[in-house]
């Protein structure tokens, strides 16, 4: 990465509303989920095109980043690492087969060895990171080669806590926020950028997809 791997956004652009720590917010469970049946069916479905859940021809070890009690796929892959703020969430999470309490916004850092995971997957929560790029970057070298991260997105958050550039931009420019985060990682491909339910019904769910050379 480049020494000011932000270098070009506003500032100011990942700063939030609310910047105590992020302990303090997540120290409740909120066992509820935050989109919709239908796109959740979605991250669901873009699991399973990429293959990288249950129905996988070989087995899947997959990383779920910023995770909860649950993690959307339709079939769990073989092992599931789990990673989120609140204990009592992760502990609910019936597909978890590894779970890890850490914060992201405080150490970037994520605690596995190097190409450990063949997948890594973050589901409307990568608008609540201040260092979206060390985590992203890092996600890389947690990657198998060959190894996909697949980022969803959808028009809801908690707005205290979402960085100030996501509320100043709407969601076609979210796919290309995030996608220019991938990229500054130097460690994917060129990611893609997909709508993944239809168009005006319910909570819209969007896709970025990369992987790992």
């Amino acid at each position: 990465m480049d020494a000011d791997p932000y270098a070009g956004f506003p500032p100011g652009f990942f700063d939030r509303t609310d910047d105590s720590p992020d302990a303090r917010f997540y120290d409740r469970p909120r066992l509820v989920t935050h989109i919709d049946d239908a796109a959740i069916a979605a991250v669901g479905a873009l699991y399973a095109d990429l293959g990288i859940d249950g129905s996988a021809p070989r087995p899947t070890r997959a990383l779920d980043l910023m995770s909860s009690w649950v993690s959307h796929f339709r079939t769990p892959p073989a092992e599931l690492v789990v990673l989120g703020m609140n204990a009592e969430e992760l502990d609910a999470n019936p597909a978890a087969t590894q779970r890890l309490v850490h914060d992201l916004n405080a150490d970037p850092t994520v605690p596995l060895p190097d190409a450990d995971v063949d997948a890594a997957v973050c589901c409307v929560s990568i608008d609540y990171l201040t260092r979206p790029i060390e985590v992203l970057a890092d996600v890389g070298r947690v990657l198998r080669p060959g190894g996909v991260l697949a980022i969803t997105f959808s028009n809801r958050c908690f707005p205290t806590k979402a960085v100030r550039g996501w509320l100043a931009t709407d969601d076609d420019q979210h796919g290309a926020v995030i996608s220019e985060l991938v990229r500054r990682t130097g460690a994917f491909t060129e990611p893609t950028v997909e709508l993944r339910t239809e168009p005006g019904i319910g909570d819209p769910l969007w896709s970025v997809v990369a992987t790992r050379p």
